[in-house]
């Protein structure tokens, strides 16, 4: 294998709180090691447009509290195919890369996975999504942030509730996995959390509903994963409403959890993992993942993010309708 002096990064897919972070810990720790480190814009479509940018220790200054990502990221089609990825390819060559760092989530970790296993490029995955649903870290660049800012949108919401005896549905993301609508809900209290990965039973919702207003109580909050089989908050909204007629309001808080200045937890997640990703490379590893399993660093298979099913502590949900008032 040919010694690695010159790396590249990039963002893919959905920005995330502590994307910065992360190219600031991959930046840096590379210039420790004495690598050259280039930065791509935009993505796979950076990648095989060969937008790239030589980035040093000075160049990262002043970021690990910004949202969004400076390198900035996208989305690509072509890439999936092999005429994208020929282009990709050609121009890591003419880079003189000799490993690839990407920070995303599991469309990403495919176009990694895609380069290592059928073009030679050595490639190390850094999981970053706020929904959380990449298996081989217990935690994921963003989903901290995520849930604290939805967090802030329930107990805000919770006061205009109670101040007007409403029953309000917060939609939160989470197509697949139900994790920020799960910790979110549980910690602002909420009187019910819908999950993808859990059956809706709303007239059991309804009845309960009604048992708490029987009991005098006059405002509630439902959280719903937008994944969430029985529809989304709109939908359901108008389900509950036929069912017993209470007043209902719909709050969506869609892509405002993306956005934000990472927690701290989302900060030293993203150092750890950018600097482990640095090490991965560096050790002669490739087509692999790093993550944070039981505050150790582990690394993984890449292919692991999609092979094995992360799965959510339905522990946390069953609290959660236990402590509902």
């Amino acid at each position: 294998m040919k010694k690695v002096k010159k790396i590249a990064l990039l963002t893919s897919g959905g920005d995330c709180p502590g994307l910065n972070a992360c190219i600031r810990a991959v930046v840096r720790k590379s210039a420790h090691e004495g690598l050259k480190v280039v930065g791509i814009r935009r993505g796979f479509i950076g990648l095989m447009e060969k937008d790239a940018l030589e980035m040093g220790v000075s160049s990262v200054s002043g970021i690990i509290h910004q949202g969004g990502t400076i390198l900035r990221t996208a989305r690509s089609e072509l890439f999936k195919t092999k005429r994208g990825q020929k282009r990709a390819f050609d121009n890591i060559k003419e880079l003189d890369i000799q490993g690839l760092i990407v920070i995303g989530g599991d469309g990403s970790f495919h176009g990694a996975y895609y380069l290592n296993k059928d073009w030679d490029i050595p490639t190390i995955g850094v999981p970053a999504t706020i929904d959380n649903d990449i298996a081989g870290s217990d935690f994921n660049i963003g989903f901290a942030t995520a849930v604290n800012t939805a967090l802030e949108g329930i107990d805000k919401i919770r006061d205009t509730a109670t101040s007007h005896d409403r029953l309000f549905i917060i939609e939160v993301m989470g197509r697949t996995s139900g994790f920020i609508a799960l910790w979110a809900g549980l910690a602002g209290g909420v009187e019910n959390i819908f999950i993808p990965e859990l059956k809706t039973d709303l007239d059991e919702v309804c009845r309960k509903l009604e048992e708490g207003r029987q009991r005098g109580k006059t405002s509630s909050i439902i959280v719903v994963a937008e994944g969430d089989e029985a529809g989304n908050a709109f939908e359901i909204g108008g389900k509950i409403k036929e069912k017993i007629g209470y007043e209902i309001r719909v709050v969506v808080l869609g892509h405002l959890q993306r956005g934000g200045s990472p927690v701290a937890l989302d900060r030293i997640l993203a150092t750890r993992l950018g600097s482990a990703a640095v090490d991965s490379l560096l050790k002669g590893e490739r087509g692999k993942m790093v993550g944070l399993v039981c505050d150790e660093i582990k690394t993984f298979p890449i292919e692991y993010a999609w092979k094995t099913k992360k799965e959510i502590d339905l522990s946390l949900y069953d609290l959660s309708q236990i402590l509902a008032g």
